[in-house]
């Protein structure tokens, strides 16, 4: 039998039940559909959670008070940047390491923020003037916050655009307008430029001013939140870290790290945990859509079965004229194969389909890759030879003595 006559043998099998073989291309195609949509979430948000943590800068490591010890080894802490054990002095010194290309300073807290006729409630973030160099901070508008300001105590305000569109309206002019905070008058000089976000950490909706102005003014006193520190290089952060943690454990008169009252936070680590756990993410959610792709191959096996006892008399007839058992089973596992193809073809543009149509809403960002598309439908084929053997092989060794009486 040539390929043409096997080809138009399995189209006439299987046009016979349109209904039937529909039903059953439809639970390959959900199979694959959520495989590819389940993983392009998964891909997606692992992207978007990476951007997210690189656009807070290059090279970085981020030190933060932990709780403060005393002398009887015990400690109280306040939550992370709730201690007050970081002082400009330390930032200071760390700038004299090796290692060290930037330092900067930060107070951060959330405030009830006012204008004329409206208010927010964001965060508020003192900082020196290396800070937008470290956070890769971009000024759309006007300037950004500069180390004599700073020294000088000046009221000056920096908006991320959301904090902008909240108190003076969508694209507004903001450049020069005043703002209160703590019911204290700072004038806004410049217009960050959008990266995105959303939440409590959403790096638009702030505001900055200058570190010294926020500790006389809003925070009251001269400790640091956060320590924002940039290395010369990805490759020297992990001797960074450590020449970090020795100097302010000195600093800190602290014999024993294990009693340190600070943190120092490796970006690297951190983009290497979060790839971690969205990548776990991803493979339970392929492994969820994966079990609806075992249901359909089920479902391709119980049809092929199915056809098997109602063809019965056909496949004695077949054997009778001298039809191979070869040719038998291999007429049977191409019906399953093709149903499983054109259940992973359908299946590979409705995922698609579904991935951009999710990406476009804007709900979650979706990364379709090449290698899902592929493994997808390998999986589809696979599946078609898989549970379609045994009904091949079980129409193939029909006696086909037997079979010519079967009713």
């Amino acid at each position: 039998m040539t390929i043409k006559d096997t080809l138009e043998e399995t189209y006439i099998a299987l046009s016979a039940n349109k209904t039937r073989s529909g039903l059953t291309v439809l639970g390959i195609v959900i199979g694959i559909a959520s495989v590819i949509a389940l993983v392009s979430i998964g891909q997606g948000a692992s992207s978007s959670i990476q951007s997210s943590i690189q656009s807070l800068g290059s090279n970085l490591l981020i030190i933060t008070p932990g709780a403060q010890r005393t002398p009887g080894g015990f400690g109280v802490s306040g939550g992370r940047g709730g201690a007050k054990t970081l002082t400009p002095a330390d930032a200071a010194a760390l700038a004299s390491i090796t290692n060290i290309q930037e330092v900067a300073s930060e107070v951060s807290g959330r405030y009830q923020v006012t204008a004329v006729g409206t208010n927010t409630n964001t965060t508020v973030d003192g900082v020196s003037a290396s800070y937008a160099d470290i956070r890769n901070v971009q000024i759309g508008e006007g300037s950004f916050i500069s180390d004599e300001q700073s020294v000088s105590l000046s009221k000056v305000a920096v908006l991320g655009p959301t904090a902008r569109d909240d108190l003076f309206g969508t694209g507004a002019e903001a450049i020069g307008q005043t703002i209160r905070i703590k019911g204290i008058e700072f004038r806004v000089i410049g217009i960050t430029v959008a990266k995105g976000g959303s939440g409590f950490n959403n790096q638009d909706d702030m505001i900055y001013v200058p570190v010294v102005t926020a500790q006389r003014f809003l925070s009251g006193n001269t400790y640091l939140t956060t320590i924002d520190v940039q290395a010369v290089n990805a490759d020297s952060m992990t001797q960074a870290q450590a020449d970090i943690t020795s100097l302010l454990l000195t600093r800190h008169h602290i014999s024993d790290s294990t009693q340190a009252d600070f943190s120092v936070l490796n970006q690297a680590d951190i983009l290497a945990s979060a790839s971690s756990i969205t990548a776990t993410l991803t493979y339970l959610l392929g492994a969820i859509a994966g079990i609806s792709l075992l249901v359909g191959g089920i479902g391709i096996m119980n049809m092929m079965l199915t056809t098997v006892t109602e063809r019965t008399r056909e496949i004695g007839l077949r054997k009778a004229i001298g039809a191979r058992e070869g040719d038998i089973s291999k007429q049977f596992l191409i019906e399953a194969i093709a149903l499983t193809v054109v259940g992973g073809v359908i299946g590979i543009m409705l995922g698609t389909i579904i991935s951009f149509g999710v990406n476009y809403s804007g709900l979650v960002k979706t990364n379709v890759s090449l290698g899902a598309v592929l493994l997808s439908f390998g999986v589809s084929a696979l599946i078609g030879i898989s549970f379609g053997y045994y009904p091949a092989r079980r129409a193939a060794t029909l006696n086909p003595i037997e079979a010519l009486k079967y009713e």
